[in-house]
Formats: structure tokens, C-alpha cells, sequence
């Protein structure tokens, strides 16, 4: 699968968002396979940290390695992770992030912050930013419409 085939699924995994700002996490195996697709679920679970970054890491986390690490993994997801996304995705060891939407308001991928770059840090992954920037955002621009 190519970067846009990534950012395609975590679309898919967007439009299950129902009430929620529609966001799509993929986790993918090192071989490509989906070990978890996830989107926000704020307000269906009633959990701020249930952003679909948080949601895919930890139902990829229980299928694979040696049940936190996700050394190999991508993880794909529709807009730049936050601070809380960005941090656990660095915890959780993801080799590779690929991302649609910048969110220069709370990105931590390069926007806001650049966390997953820290060098203070024991793990970096490596990033690609800006794919089907235009998708992932258009979807977003949509959703907040109809809130206005």
C-alpha cells in the first residue's frame, strides 16, 4: 500500500465518527495488514481521550507484539496528532506516521509542537505530513459547517 492508500483507509475509519469530529486512525502491521481502525468517540464514550489515535493504538497494542510495542507498525491518520496522540504514539513505539490534514492549532507533528521529533526523546518516528491533505480537510470543513 502506498501513503494515499493509508490516508484512504483512515478516512474510511472517519466516517463511522457519527456525533464526533470525524478523524480516522489506522494502525498497520509491518506486512500492511489492519490491526486496528478506530475514529473519535468523545462524545459517544463520554472519554476525552478517546481520540481515534488513542482508540487504534490500543486495540493494536492488545493483537500485536509483546502487547504495548508496535516496533514496525504505521499508524495512519487523518489529522496531525495532538500533543496526548503524538506522545503515546511515540510511547507505544510506532516506527512510521503518516498524516492528511496540518491542524495548526493543536498539532504536535510539525504545526504547534514537533513532539515525535524531540531529540530528548528515546523514539522517533518517521513522519509524512500533507497526504490527501485536501480530502482530510474537506471532510473536517463539512463536518464543522453543519455545528455553526
Amino acid at each position: 500500500m502506498n501513503d494515499s492508500d493509508l490516508i484512504r483507509a483512515a478516512l474510511a475509519a472517519a466516517s463511522d465518527s457519527g456525533a464526533d469530529v470525524p478523524i480516522g486512525a489506522v494502525v498497520f502491521s509491518p506486512s500492511g495488514d489492519v490491526l486496528a481502525s478506530a475514529c473519535n468517540a468523545r462524545e459517544a464514550l463520554g472519554d476525552p481521550t478517546a481520540h481515534a489515535e488513542i482508540l487504534a493504538l490500543r486495540e493494536a497494542a492488545s493483537k500485536y507484539g509483546d502487547g504495548w510495542r508496535l516496533d514496525g507498525c504505521t499508524l495512519a491518520v487523518t489529522l496531525e496528532p495532538c500533543t496526548m496522540c503524538a506522545g503515546a504514539l511515540v510511547l507505544a513505539r510506532v516506527s512510521r506516521l503518516v498524516f492528511g490534514a496540518w491542524e495548526p492549532k493543536t498539532g504536535a507533528v510539525g504545526s504547534l509542537w514537533d513532539v515525535v521529533r524531540d531529540r530528548r526523546l528515546n523514539h522517533r518516528p518517521e513522519v509524512r505530513g500533507g497526504v490527501l491533505e485536501d480530502e482530510c480537510a474537506d471532510l473536517l470543513e463539512r463536518f464543522f459547517r453543519t455545528q455553526r
